[in-house]
């Protein structure tokens, strides 16, 4: 155990290592109740908070803020893998393939208040509008039942919320309201390289919006520069859901840390109360009015298959049969090498240039991809020194010849939805509750294969115009995951097309919403999170209305 975090001291789970009694019951007046800690269920609560009685349920703990240094240190070890860094792993996290492609699902998540936003990447890009009607503009996959009009003024409210520093050059994305919060980071000195080789061959390069601050914001600093940002920003520059967790508990809110959500009780039409179990092994009850699903689009579905019933028999929230299918994600094409001249990479370890000038490009053969202008390829100074076992001259002489000349471009890829690609419940293997883990069925259509072949070719002819020497290509044969999980309950207008409505209130129970990429129809090709956070402050608002209406149990 490193640092003050809220772990159990073993022989008294109700204590955690500070010392301070823990009060993990329920509150008996809740109106709401929050399932989930991350952005989405964050900013639901801190939406709620002021007005209504809200509880945060959330399976892990509650990081302690003084333990990043050391979090940072254990990231920047070779000897460290990502999972390493935020306490994941074990039988509390334990998972199942059963795909065509091994989905390394422990590689990227976190359990803990905060979510996934403690050790993202900060990448925060609104869809294109086409990414809202894919069938009608694309004529391949489901059009979303709301278009980027509805979500507008929300995507407008997020970049307020969470901090994002961009600016308004990209020609390929939808209209602006308003400039962003902050300015955008400046290019790096590999972006003014890509700039040059890119002016030749006709491709754009414009900057990207970040939730990280360029500039004081929100009672928090100006980013330092410390290069971590994933897994771990020590400083607080980059956003992450404590913001919002805290926020919520200013106003009242009850956050609940280390309660793992077990299933939902309830009858024919409506949610009754939330299960859940304390490190003490005691199980409990929260009831309330109305309840916000928020986990991610793994726990989210495997949550709903865990409550099914007599009145349930397929899961809950389940007449369709959706809930778990048509899992995507974003797919990685990427190429890299080295140069013969200083690059400079790994100075700032974020992307600050994109391309979105082929996104627009997609129809049912090709899907749309935007490309990446790396800042962090080859290996860091710290990594170096610490992966080898000379001193002195020796290592100035390997930081000197192996350092910074290393070059590479990213890019995701949108993946369509597929029946046969879920995540369901592993009918053997058990967590440490007993209860099934995710099984999670990982299978990629052919379009996002030729795709990502497209963008391997652009990024080549890139490297090539700069006088890179390639030493990596990853294609459709050495593909991944970008960690975005998405489809899994998704939005549809209709009950036998989807899990949730319009505005992400599930169409089987009156009183059930769920904040989450696991309600996106189709993916599009940039990373979610801004995405996520429009949606949840649009959950908020509709379950105010509801809660304001007196629609609540009785």
């Amino acid at each position: 155990m490193t640092g003050a975090e809220t772990e159990a001291v073993p022989d008294d789970p109700g204590v955690t290592a500070t010392g301070r009694d823990v009060d993990r019951t329920p509150i008996a007046t809740a109106d709401v109740c929050v399932v989930g800690a991350g952005p989405a269920g964050a900013l639901v609560a801190d939406r709620l908070a002021a007005d209504h009685e809200v509880v945060v349920l959330d399976a892990g703990p509650r990081f302690d803020p003084a333990d990043r240094l050391a979090r940072q240190e254990r990231a920047i070890r070779p000897s460290s893998a990502p999972p390493d860094v935020w306490d994941v792993g074990g039988d509390r996290d334990a998972h199942t393939n059963s795909g065509e492609r091994f989905y390394p699902l422990n590689h990227a998540r976190v359990k803990g208040i905060g979510g996934s936003t403690l050790h993202w990447q900060g990448l925060v890009m609104r869809l294109h509008a086409d990414d809202f009607a894919s069938g009608t503009a694309r004529g391949v996959g489901p059009d979303w039942p709301i278009d980027y009009g509805d979500l507008r003024r929300y995507y407008a409210a997020a970049e307020r919320e969470l901090g994002v520093a961009g600016a308004s050059d990209n020609p390929y994305v939808p209209p602006r309201e308003e400039p962003y919060p902050m300015p955008a980071f400046a290019p790096s000195y590999s972006d003014s390289l890509f700039a040059d080789a890119c002016e030749e061959l006709g491709i754009d390069m414009h900057s990207v919006p970040n939730a990280r601050n360029s500039e004081p914001y929100d009672g928090r600093s100006a980013c330092v520069g410390y290069g971590t940002c994933q897994p771990v920003c020590p400083s607080g520059a980059k956003y992450d859901a404590t913001v919002h967790v805290d926020r919520a508990a200013s106003k009242g809110a009850t956050v609940i840390d280390r309660a793992s959500v077990r299933r939902l009780a309830h009858d024919a039409d409506r949610v009754t109360a939330a299960v859940y179990t304390t490190p003490d092994g005691e199980e409990h009850r929260q009831t309330a009015d109305a309840f916000v699903v928020a986990c991610g689009g793994v726990e989210t579905p495997r949550l709903l298959l865990l409550s099914e019933s007599a009145a349930h028999p397929d899961g809950l929230a389940n007449s369709s049969g959706l809930v778990g299918r048509c899992f995507m994600d974003h797919l990685f094409a990427g190429a890299g090498g080295v140069l013969d001249e200083p690059t400079r990479q790994n100075h700032v370890g974020f992307l600050t240039s994109e391309c979105h000038g082929f996104y627009d490009d997609a129809d049912a053969e090709f899907a749309p991809f935007k490309l990446e202008f790396l800042n962090d390829a080859g290996p860091s100074p710290v990594e170096m020194a610490l992966s080898g076992d000379d001193w002195g001259n020796d290592l100035l002489d390997r930081l000197r010849d192996g350092y910074g000349t290393h070059v590479a471009m990213g890019g995701l890829v949108e993946q369509l939805p597929r029946s046969d690609s879920y995540v369901g419940l592993d009918p053997e293997r058990t967590d440490d509750h007993g209860d099934p883990v995710p099984d999670v069925h990982w299978n990629v259509d052919d379009r996002a294969l030729r795709t990502i072949e497209r963008a391997n070719e652009i990024q080549l002819a890139v490297l090539e115009e700069l006088g890179a020497e390639v030493t990596w290509v990853a294609g459709p044969d050495a593909t991944g995951p970008a960690y975005h999980h998405m489809g899994t309950t998704r939005m549809s207008a209709t009950p036998a097309d989807g899990v949730v409505d319009p505005a992400c209130r599930t169409h089987d129970l009156d009183n059930c919403w769920i904040a989450s990429s696991s309600v996106f129809p189709t993916g599009g090709a940039v990373n979610p999170t801004l995405t996520i956070a429009a949606l949840a402050l649009r959950v908020g608002d509709d379950v105010d209305s509801w809660l304001s209406h007196d629609f609540r149990l009785t």
